[in-house]
């Protein structure tokens, strides 16, 4: 069963949209990864959400640029959470979208994350502790990833503290 919804505005998004497919395949979080618009396809966007929400789908990322209307939306016909992904499309460098997406009027909220890359792998982390709340095993594999982190700056945080030691050491 479909967990998340991913909908970019546009193809062109998908390079930018990837890394949030990615985490949440790593997650083990069945999603659909699609493109619609609130403009061009609004009668297409309703659809698909209320057809995923009837499915059992819980989130719904958006994803868009520009004016970046999606996500909003989206919002607007559901109670799921919907989470906002602005993407840098235009010649104001994303904040034209960051604007429209965090500017929602009460009782329709857009989670709003970062731009681009580093927006879609929240999106997909925050989409994951959100289902967490209600699934042990997804929290337990998040707990795990988290331990990788760490993991993985410990190892650094001790390769850049050895390599400086190496470097005082011959100046010595």
């Amino acid at each position: 069963m479909i967990k998340v919804a991913v909908f970019m505005g546009s193809a062109s998004d998908e390079d930018l949209m990837k890394p949030c497919a990615e985490t949440l395949a790593k997650l083990g979080i069945a999603y659909k990864f699609t493109v619609t618009s609130a403009h061009r396809t609004p009668e297409r966007t309703e659809g698909l959400v209320a057809e995923l929400e009837a499915q059992g789908c819980q989130v719904f990322i958006c994803a868009a640029g520009m004016a970046a209307h999606l996500a909003g939306a989206v919002a607007a016909r559901t109670t799921r959470p919907v989470l906002g992904v602005p993407l840098a499309a235009s010649p104001l460098g994303g904040m034209d979208a960051l604007l429209a997406t965090v500017q929602m009027p009460p009782g329709f909220p857009v989670g709003t994350l970062a731009l681009d890359k580093a927006g879609a792998k929240n999106a997909a982390w925050l989409a994951a502790q959100i289902l967490a709340l209600s699934d042990a095993d997804l929290a337990q594999r998040l707990k795990d990833e988290r331990a990788g982190f760490l993991a993985a700056v410990e190892k650094a945080a001790a390769a850049v503290e050895g390599a400086d030691a190496a470097r005082r050491a011959a100046k010595a």
